[in-house]
């Protein structure tokens, strides 16, 4: 085996094969027909492999960036390694004069800040280029509302030890740095709640940066319900509240579903086990809408805890208007919209593992009682709130089962 080095050097070279390379897919119907060359392959430079950014020569790249090799002889290349990863060669985009790759998504254990060409004759071009690694992505928490000394779990990826330490750091807001570490992968860190955390964001700090989560720690924004300061009583039904069965509260009541349901949930009503209304001109609430954002740009947020089988049925979220008051006939009118959430129809069950906090978009608050699409509400009927298990239409039909849902915290914040 040959090891030859080569640097990219900047040269003036025309665009119109790496214009041309781009529309192979849509035309060669005969991917079969490539064939390796012999020769070694000479790479002038790499570029993004965008005509608009001709002039945009690169020597870095980040991981799973679409980049376009410019050179000759390139249908002599068999593999590409970035460090030790290799990446997916798709014969389609391979032309003598050009070469379209992507650059590993898999973090490289052993970082040598290469590119490795290696042609059927097993002789190896080596190129400096650094593969780029990006700061951490923290996407949400298992649940948010951890108190002082319980594990949080935080998902995501990129979580990687900083520098001179076995573990990523984790600071919660007002800037208290987790002392414990119980784990970490590279898309979850279990994490012991400092005592004195905050509402506020967490910020996760590894070896390649470090980002500041859009979701918030013990988020107080917008809450609606939290079933000890804020509750549904002067609606039809206020909801069935406990602390403490079937388990603990987070940090106090929340309200509790539970009985039976049919595989058709539609066939049975059982509003008294299974819903709650906060009518605003009942409840005391300020007159208007429940929360300023708009649909668009907010999501519903609450903590969940199911401890027995749901199994048909769909949570109906239902906003209405702040004057709504007296009737419950807008259930199952047909016209009024609202979310359906069946979280149970992907594998037929579901259950939880202690609470979860679920996260669910306001735009797609636009369902009838049985799952046909209506029109977004307009401004002025988002003024009280009712949770029903019932109905969903016909993807919603399961099996009989005995559900018990726990939730709390029901809140509308900023979409992340």
């Amino acid at each position: 085996m040959k090891t030859i080095y080569k640097s990219l050097t900047k040269i003036v070279f025309p665009v119109v094969a790496l214009a041309a390379l781009a529309l192979l897919p849509a035309c060669n119907d005969n991917p079969d027909a490539f064939e390796l060359t012999n020769g070694v392959p000479v790479v002038h430079y790499v570029r993004i492999p965008d005509a608009v950014s001709a002039d945009s020569l690169i020597t870095s790249a980040f991981m799973g960036k679409t980049i376009a090799l410019v050179g000759e002889n390139l249908t002599s290349v068999k593999e590409i390694w970035f460090n030790d990863q290799k990446t997916v060669l798709n014969t389609s985009l391979i032309t003598p004069t050009a070469l379209i790759t992507s650059v590993p998504t898999v973090i490289p254990t052993v970082v040598t800040n290469k590119m490795y060409l290696i042609t059927q004759n097993s002789d190896t071009v080596k190129l400096d280029f650094k593969v780029d690694v990006p700061a951490p992505l923290v996407s949400n928490m298992k649940c948010e509302f951890a108190a002082d000394g319980e594990v949080a779990v935080i998902r995501g990826n990129y979580f990687l030890s900083v520098a001179g330490s076995e573990n990523p750091n984790v600071i919660f807001t007002p800037n208290i740095k987790a002392t414990e570490i119980v784990s970490y992968s590279l898309n979850e860190i279990q994490v012991k709640v400092p005592a004195g955390a905050q509402p506020g964001p967490v910020s996760v700090e590894s070896r390649y940066g470090t980002t500041r989560s859009k979701f918030w720690f013990r988020d107080n924004r917008g809450m609606i319900l939290d079933w000890d300061n804020l509750n549904a009583n002067g609606g039809w039904r206020s909801g069935v509240t406990s602390d403490s069965d079937p388990v603990a509260g987070i940090t106090g009541k929340y309200v509790r579903f539970k009985g039976a349901m049919t595989a058709d949930a539609s066939a049975s009503w059982n509003e008294d086990a299974f819903s709650f209304n906060l009518w605003g001109t009942s409840n005391g609430r300020p007159e208007g809408d429940l929360f300023s954002i708009a649909p668009a740009d907010a999501v519903i947020k609450f903590e969940i805890n199911v401890t027995q089988a749901w199994k048909s049925g769909a949570l109906q979220m239902i906003f209405t208007s702040w004057a709504t008051s007296g009737t419950n006939s807008y259930l199952g009118d047909g016209t009024t919209p609202r979310g359906l959430w069946i979280p149970w129809k992907a594998t037929g069950s579901y259950t939880t593992d202690g609470w979860e906090t679920i996260t669910l978009p306001i735009k797609d608050f636009k369902y009838n009682h049985e799952g046909v699409g209506l029109d977004l509400a307009s401004a002025g009927n988002w003024g009280g709130l009712t949770f029903f298990l019932w109905h969903g239409g016909d993807q919603a039909k399961g099996e009989d089962c005995n559900p018990e849902i726990c939730i709390d915290n029901i809140r509308v914040v900023p979409a992340e």
